[in-house]
């Protein structure tokens, strides 16, 4: 579980009272947890995944985009929840998202994802499409570039959904100040004061953040 700010019991609670995961994410999850050790942190938690896909069915994206894919769960929800749209994936591991290749072709949505690797802050640039959806969830000391980049190329009322920033609820306690939490603070500032947005932070999982673009 990853509701840092729950009661565990609340916690389970949730869990309990979701929709699970099926078979192959939950193979999927277990094969990260393999693969990766502790950095299987970084996989998204269920819950997330459900609302990934149902927000992607709502939505109903021609143009979404992910930065961040490291085994592929939150691209998976992502992929299932198109109708007709590609998913553009970002990330710069050639060994992690091989996983990924793996789950998205089991899974029947290989032809809905494509996969660039390479540095973000570079390959973003590159992309001259109109994004309808992103889902951000890469390096943090970079979330405020990518957020630019992403804000640049987001169709006015297109979404972008920002993870963990709330970094076990440390952003709001003075006490810490290392690197990443430093980063998603100001991350969080930059996005609130932002005229260009509308936001509501919901404190799921980690911490996600929605961002319409007005």
């Amino acid at each position: 579980m990853k509701a840092y700010l729950l009661d565990p019991a609340v916690a389970r609670y949730v869990l309990e009272h979701t929709t699970p995961p099926d078979p192959l994410l939950s193979r999927l999850a277990r094969e990260t947890a393999e693969v990766t050790g502790g950095d299987a942190r970084m996989q998204i938690a269920p819950d997330q995944g459900q609302f990934l896909t149902m927000l992607t069915k709502l939505m109903r994206p021609q143009v979404a985009v992910e930065v961040g894919t490291f085994t592929g769960y939150s691209s998976l929800c992502i992929a299932r929840g198109l109708s007709g749209g590609t998913l553009h994936c970002f990330d710069v591991s050639e060994e992690w998202t091989s996983v990924a290749r793996r789950y998205w072709q089991e899974a029947g949505v290989a032809d809905r994802v494509t996969l660039t690797l390479g540095p973000a802050l570079r390959t973003l640039a590159a992309f001259d499409e109109t994004i309808d959806l992103a889902f951000l969830d890469a390096d943090k000391a970079n979330y405020r570039s990518y957020y630019e980049l992403l804000m640049e190329r987001l169709r006015p009322g297109g979404l972008l959904l920002a993870d963990n920033t709330l970094r076990h609820g440390w952003v709001a306690d003075p006490m810490h100040d290392g690197d990443t939490v430093e980063d998603i603070r100001r991350f969080n500032d930059l996005v609130a004061a932002d005229p260009r947005v509308t936001v509501v932070m919901l404190p799921v999982a980690d911490g996600l953040t929605m961002i319409m673009k007005n």
